[in-house]
């Protein structure tokens, strides 16, 4: 594959425990995790935690049985997207075309970008990966390749704070002596069967015949052979309809198939977007989920309310159901998503008989956007409170 290095992955170290670490600098260089407590879950370890076992999302019980003396930081609400909409703002000032892949990592395409050649290029990202650190305080890391395929494994190969170029041509040659399990789409089980069948290396596919490659993959080896080559096609893909939904998604490190860790990730998600529904004098009607597994397959499920709201207790009742209609496979999962749409503006429309109490539940909402906007002590929502 041939052309300009120009397309970009940018990754946050440590998201969540990053955010959580600008207000309290003093626990850099600790074993932290952000979650909860009680049958809560670990939403993100610093990389001295994960030193010790911990990953996400493990549950936190899990978690403080293989790292003791973990300390263990509740998520502040409304926090992680202020701190993810600024970053890409960031991102937004070197190149118009960014996509903003989950509230953590996205990409960049500098082909309309006036750079002179490649080092003019890294002078400008290593500027970025600076500004985003000095101005947000999070770490984040810098994969520059050709395409999105590879610019995202080499931004994951050497965090944190990693940056890593793979010029034009040397995208086999780069993903090569790999491990096989860092193919974005070989999860675990995937990974085991390469492994069996002496796969152990990227560079293994190339070795062997159609017939092989058929074996394990069926219809898909050609698409995985060419992925093992580095080959990929997609573009930077710009969503211009920032208005018009909401959605959040979310890349485990770990496939997951716990039912409830799953149901927990997603109402956190709702806690996360809602906010910014209520900030931009919005309301949603629909939620949908989309839930896609190790071998990118994925399904998708949506709900309706009768009427549209801002409050995040409405859309918890919807969950159990759109997670038991999607997840039809019953096969861990890679990534989890929700996605709000059917935005109407201005406040709701007053209910004579339950209208008092969400007026309530919505001054509660009002207050708890505030504190957490100005920084304040954690304020995690839960279906019984809002």
């Amino acid at each position: 594959m041939t052309g300009r290095a120009h397309i970009v992955h940018l990754d946050a170290d440590a998201f969540f425990v990053s955010c959580e670490l600008a207000l309290k600098p003093g626990l850099r260089g600790t074993k932290c995790a952000v979650g909860g407590r009680e049958r809560g879950i670990i939403a993100s370890a610093s990389y001295e935690a994960r030193a010790c076992g911990v990953y996400t999302p493990m549950p936190t019980k899990r978690a403080l049985q293989v790292c003791p003396d973990l300390i263990l930081l509740p998520p502040t609400a409304g926090l992680y997207p202020r701190v993810s909409q600024r970053m890409f703002d960031l991102c937004e000032t070197l190149t118009p075309l960014v996509q903003r892949n989950s509230i953590d990592e996205g990409y960049l395409d500098l082909g309309p970008c006036a750079f002179a050649d490649a080092a003019a290029v890294e002078a400008a990202l290593r500027g970025l990966q600076m500004r985003i650190w000095d101005e947000l305080s999070v770490p984040v890391s810098i994969g520059i390749a050709t395409n999105k395929l590879v610019a995202q494994i080499a931004s994951k190969l050497r965090k944190p704070r990693g940056f890593v170029t793979v010029a034009p041509g040397m995208e086999a040659a780069f993903l090569a002596p790999l491990d096989i399990g860092k193919l974005p789409s070989v999860g675990p089980k995937t990974e085991a069967v390469l492994k069996a069948r002496g796969i152990v290396a990227i560079g293994d596919v190339s070795t062997r015949s159609e017939s092989e490659l058929a074996g394990v993959f069926g219809d898909g080896w050609r698409e995985f052979a060419a992925m093992a080559r580095g080959e990929d096609f997609r573009p930077v893909e710009v969503d211009r309809e920032d208005a018009k939904s909401y959605s959040q998604q979310e890349t485990f490190g770990v496939d997951v198939g716990d039912f409830a860790v799953i149901e927990q990730v997603v109402k956190r998600m709702i806690d996360e977007l809602m906010p910014q529904v209520r900030a931009d004098g919005k309301r949603a009607r629909t939620l949908t989920l989309k839930l896609r597994y190790g071998d990118f397959t994925q399904e998708t499920a949506g709900r309706s309310l009768p009427e549209a709201s801002d409050l995040e207790g409405p859309f918890y009742p919807l969950v159990d159901p759109l997670l038991r209609k999607a997840w039809t496979k019953r096969r861990p999962l890679r990534l989890v998503g929700a996605r709000f749409s059917g935005i109407e503006d201005g406040p709701a429309q007053l209910d004579l008989f339950a209208g008092e109490a969400d007026e309530k539940k919505r001054r509660l909402a009002a207050v708890l956007d505030r504190l957490n906007a100005g920084g304040g002590a954690a304020r995690v929502r839960h279906g019984h409170q809002i």
